[in-house]
């Protein structure tokens, strides 16, 4: 068993943008094939800007806030209580769009790189 908490959990930065914050609930290693478990909030106008992952899925959870999410060129306005799934290799970029955080609940699930 393991337990976390967003209270005793430690502010980190995400490694696409110093300015969003995040707290990892579950660091890479603790659960096989899990890279991680997190939540990240992002201030008014912040962006994680493009990338891709070639070996996992990553799952992203709107607690709250608005924000847009463009994946591979599409553009997809987040609302609280959406959640979007990314496929190895979809090419995703996250930004707030409002006047308040976004909070972002995310985790990644690792594949074999092909």
């Amino acid at each position: 068993m393991k337990i976390s908490s967003l209270q005793n959990t430690k502010i980190t930065e995400v490694s696409h943008n110093k300015n969003i914050s995040k707290k990892v609930l579950i660091d890479n290693g603790q659960v096989e094939h899990l890279t991680n478990f997190s939540q990240a909030i992002f201030p008014p106008n912040e962006i994680a800007y493009v990338h891709s992952h070639s070996d996992m899925t990553e799952v992203f959870f709107i607690q709250s806030g608005a924000g847009i999410i463009t994946v591979n060129c599409e553009v997809i306005h987040l609302i609280e209580g959406m959640c979007i799934t990314i496929e190895p290799n979809e090419t995703h970029e996250l930004k707030n769009t409002g006047s308040t955080a976004l909070t972002v609940l995310y985790f990644g699930i690792q594949h074999e790189e092909n």
